[in-house]
């Protein structure tokens, strides 16, 4: 890692430890100062958590698809989690849903959309890893079936269990469990350090198959290995706050943008910590400066949105 990568991480990181003690000490008042402590340290735990996760998967993703406007999102992660939330509310009602045991139904979430990610990874790259594009477009059917699942349940629901379904649907920071976060916490970091240890391979790898297979690389197993990380960190993310669709192809952008490197031990760490910036700075400006006029993930899937179009536009496909 070069002199200008080591600065601008330093730079992020410093930018990332004052916006989060801003956050957490303005306002605090004459109250209670440590319980109004432990609900932001709560919430701050869980926007890194998930930037990290978001913003490590993307890249990740993006660099065994060799396309930059592609997401995780696209494989269906994001319609799994919310068939499954229908299907849970539809069969047990909205109070046998909320008295769901948390850290057992977090698991439960985690366990299956891992699973289901590594059976379509497995099928499709079972004869060699040029099936990309075949599980790609797979990921993007399967993504419709379960919308179209998702709707149908839906209709036959009552109001007040689709309101429940509703309220799931998308990413909220301010219901994240406690006592999810450690293992949330665990799990993103043996991943973000797996793949941060692999950044050699992988650089090796976004020169493309040919290119890969000729300098030795042993191809098939290390996209294997890239996309189970990837299907962990959306999964735990997913699972912990809901779906956040566009906000992983901000933060690779923003990696690519300001390291000008396809050197993954540079673009990993920068993306994770743009992308924790961004949430923090985000929710610290919404909650202190807006007073609540918005919300946090609306506004971040907009401007994914609005991004997605300009690189279509502009032709960044790699």
């Amino acid at each position: 890692m070069d002199r200008r990568a080591v600065l601008i991480l330093g730079g992020l990181l410093a930018c990332l430890a004052g916006l989060s003690a801003l956050w957490l000490l303005q306002g605090l008042g004459d109250g209670n100062r440590g319980f109004i402590l432990s609900l932001r340290a709560t919430k701050l735990a869980a926007l890194v958590v998930v930037a990290f996760a978001i913003g490590i998967s993307t890249v990740l993703f993006q660099t065994v698809a060799a396309n930059r406007v592609l997401t995780p999102s696209i494989m269906g992660f994001d319609a799994l989690y919310v068939l499954l939330q229908t299907l849970l509310v539809a069969s047990l009602g909205v109070a046998g849903f909320a008295g769901l045991p948390a850290g057992a139904k977090f698991l439960s979430e985690i366990a299956l959309m891992t699973a289901m990610a590594s059976g379509l990874f497995g099928i499709l790259l079972l004869r060699g890893a040029r099936d990309v594009p075949r599980m790609i477009l797979t990921g993007v059917i399967l993504g419709v079936l379960f919308r179209s699942l998702s709707s149908f349940v839906g209709r036959i629901l009552d109001p007040n269990a689709y309101a429940v379904v509703q309220s799931v649907s998308f990413a909220s920071f301010n219901k994240v469990q406690p006592d999810l976060l450690p293992v949330a916490m665990g799990v993103t970091a043996l991943a973000g350090l797996a793949a941060w240890r692999m950044a050699p391979r992988l650089d090796v790898l976004a020169l493309g198959r040919d290119p890969a297979v000729s300098l030795g690389l042993r191809h098939r197993g290390v996209v294997l290995q890239v996309l189970g990380l990837v299907a962990v960190l959306v999964s735990v993310s997913t699972a912990l706050v809901g779906p956040v669709s566009f906000f992983g192809l901000i933060v690779a952008g923003l990696a690519h943008g300001l390291m000008r490197s396809t050197r993954h031990a540079a673009l990993l760490p920068t993306a994770a910590l743009s992308g924790a910036i961004l949430l923090v700075g985000g929710q610290w400006l919404f909650e202190r400066v807006l007073g609540q006029a918005a919300t946090l993930s609306v506004v971040v899937e907009f401007a994914g949105g609005l991004f997605f179009l300009y690189l279509l536009l502009r032709g960044h496909i790699r």
